[in-house]
């Protein structure tokens, strides 16, 4: 049986998204380097499929926190999501370089899906398990 509120409980979580990502980029207007402000519209952008203006988001996070290791995993992500391996790669590379370790989120990260078949990336998941 098909569920007639499905498609209202769409729209309930689209208008939702749609005030919280209003609400960060009212933040930011206030305050361009409210970190948090970013880390959520970054994230809120992408559910929504709005992944050019996340990976702007995720690179004005990397230029504010350029030592956090999932500030460039995110980075890694939208770069992915965007259409750009050899951009992802290295922001992987520079995740790993200071910290990240979550290689099996890495490894099924749906962000990711367009990476799993570069040779480089599976050499990422592996040298790194070793060391």
């Amino acid at each position: 049986m098909h569920d007639p509120s499905a498609s209202l409980k769409e729209r309930l979580e689209t208008l939702g998204r749609e005030f919280q990502i209003a609400v960060m980029e009212a933040t930011l207007r206030d305050d361009p380097e409210h970190v948090e402000a970013l880390e959520v519209l970054g994230h809120l952008y992408t559910q929504d499929g709005r992944h050019r203006q996340g990976l702007e988001v995720d690179r004005r996070l990397a230029r504010l926190r350029p030592e956090e290791p999932l500030v460039h995993y995110n980075l890694a992500c939208s770069l992915a999501l965007c259409g750009d391996p050899d951009g992802a790669l290295k922001a992987l590379k520079r995740s790993m370089a200071l910290g990240y370790r979550d290689l099996e989120h890495m490894a099924r990260d749906p962000d990711l899906a367009t990476l799993r078949d570069l040779p480089e990336f599976r050499r990422l998941l592996e040298g790194r398990k070793e060391a």
